[in-house]
């Protein structure tokens, strides 16, 4: 006679699946057939992974918004009116005009002129510091 009693008839078939970049580890011993259970941890662990990479994008997206947005500080704003002191500053240019009345009645033209000749320099800095680039890559 041999060894007998509850160890006779099992089997053993569990399986456990490691992602070795992520060190995902996922397990399944519901079926008696170690195939099955192989395919169905690798399901699982596939279903983790695409969960993973999602909640990942989600984070950069929300990362990327919470950029976009300003916190509302003073160092956010475009432009600052000040009444009592009849002058309206562009912090985007560092431009500060006097005669407000005049500016809100539509005499605005001073101040687009100054900031589209700024974006202009901006965008010839930036064209010159591609090239440049360019040239000595």
């Amino acid at each position: 006679s041999g060894p007998g009693g509850q160890h006779v008839n099992t089997t053993d078939t569990a399986v456990r699946n490691t992602h070795l970049p992520t060190g995902l580890v996922d397990t399944c011993q519901d079926e008696k057939s170690q195939h099955k259970n192989k395919a169905k941890a690798m399901k699982i662990l596939s279903a983790h992974l695409l969960d993973l990479k999602i909640r990942e994008q989600m984070a950069e997206r929300s990362a990327h918004r919470k950029s976009l947005i300003g916190s509302g500080d003073r160092s956010d704003r475009i432009r600052t009116y000040n009444f009592p002191q009849d002058r309206v500053t562009d912090h985007r240019i560092g431009l500060t005009l006097h005669n407000l009345p005049s500016l809100l009645a539509g005499g605005i033209g001073e101040m687009v002129q100054r900031v589209i000749e700024s974006r202009e320099a901006e965008r010839l800095a930036e064209l010159e510091e591609s090239e440049t680039e360019i040239a000595a890559g």
